[in-house]
């Protein structure tokens, strides 16, 4: 079932026009939250996908103990490693809230653990994220903090959740969503018992919902899209991280947008339907971007292969960069 086409056609007024005139930062600045002791894989390909796909900047938010393996990794990410166990909430939140300033969008979870300190300063990025009006991803460990405590998110219209099976899974149970429901609509039904932000089910095929209302009226109160565009057939770890990051760029598009930066002179989109949007977008280009390196690879792919083809499935699926016309 392809995207529908007026679907395809907000999201590319989100994206920056290539002509020159904007400053840099206007094609967005991108922060990710994580990397603990164990794990720099995971906000490496979050923040380097998120460059891939077109973000002038991006920032990594870690601890002490994953800044260096995440700086070598690569030169251009800004490693900020202000999570340190033996420092106060207060004394971070100092630091974090001058940084996220800088920000359009914030991408928690990459690489995060589930260590207190860790976990603690996650919750913290959160408040500061909402209380600054950024647009938020939340994944992986990101998605555990939410489980065991939905308030954190609760009714923030800005905020996508991208959960794997089990994450979804685990979702469900916590906020009483039955498991008899239709398939088709669980994403809906979490995004409506979050008090409508947005979920982007990963699986065979991504479905992508927002529900604000039980009764809705227009298709800023609800809507359901589904992706299934062709994806690699080897699902390895840390796609689900190029996603995050890939969705995170759209996301500081759409804040761009959102703030007049640039506008095509088409119909106004509701800041409502950006996270939708992005969410459909970074959907689209990852499993092109996942398929197209599979095709060279095959079963020896691994997370890193796959980056170097962002930049051309963002071409394929929109045709910006090479002037063809979008295929999907």
């Amino acid at each position: 079932m392809p995207v529908p086409k007026e679907i395809l056609t907000q999201i590319k007024q989100l994206i920056p026009p290539l002509t020159g005139k904007l400053h840099k930062g206007q094609s967005g600045r991108v922060g990710v939250v994580g990397g603990a002791q164990d794990y720099s894989g995971a906000p490496f390909f979050a923040a380097i996908s998120a460059l891939r796909m077109g973000a002038d900047l991006s920032h990594v938010i870690c601890s002490p103990t994953a800044a260096n393996s995440i700086k070598a990794y690569s030169p251009d990410l800004i490693v900020h490693p202000i999570f340190r166990e033996d420092k106060s909430t207060e004394h971070v939140r100092s630091e974090l809230s001058g940084l996220l300033q800088r920000l359009h969008v914030l991408v928690i979870g990459p690489g995060l653990g589930r260590e207190d300190y860790m976990q603690k300063y996650a919750k913290l990025a959160v408040s500061i994220a909402k209380e600054q009006d950024m647009y938020l991803v939340l994944d992986a460990d990101a998605l555990w903090m939410v489980q065991n405590d939905p308030k954190i998110i609760q009714g923030y219209h800005k905020a996508v959740l991208t959960p794997n099976v089990m994450e979804f899974k685990r979702l469900s149970e916590t906020l009483g969503v039955p498991s008899d429901a239709p398939p088709d609509s669980l994403a809906a039904k979490i995004s409506l018992a979050l008090g409508g932000v947005t979920v982007l089910q990963k699986g065979a095929k991504d479905i992508i919902s927002f529900s604000h209302t039980e009764s809705p009226v227009k298709d800023e109160d609800q809507k359901t899209i589904m992706v299934d565009v062709e994806g690699g057939l080897k699902r390895c770890g840390g796609q689900g991280d190029i996603l995050s990051g890939v969705t995170g760029t759209m996301l500081a598009w759409g804040k761009n947008y959102e703030q007049g930066a640039y506008n095509d002179g088409g119909q106004r989109i509701p800041s409502k339907m950006i996270p939708l949007l992005a969410s459909v977008g970074g959907s689209m280009v990852t499993r092109v971007a996942s398929h197209r390196a599979f095709s060279r690879y095959g079963r020896g792919l691994v997370t890193q292969d796959i980056l170097p083809d962002v930049g051309g499935a963002f071409a394929e699926v929109f045709g910006e960069e090479t002037g063809r016309k979008a295929t999907l």
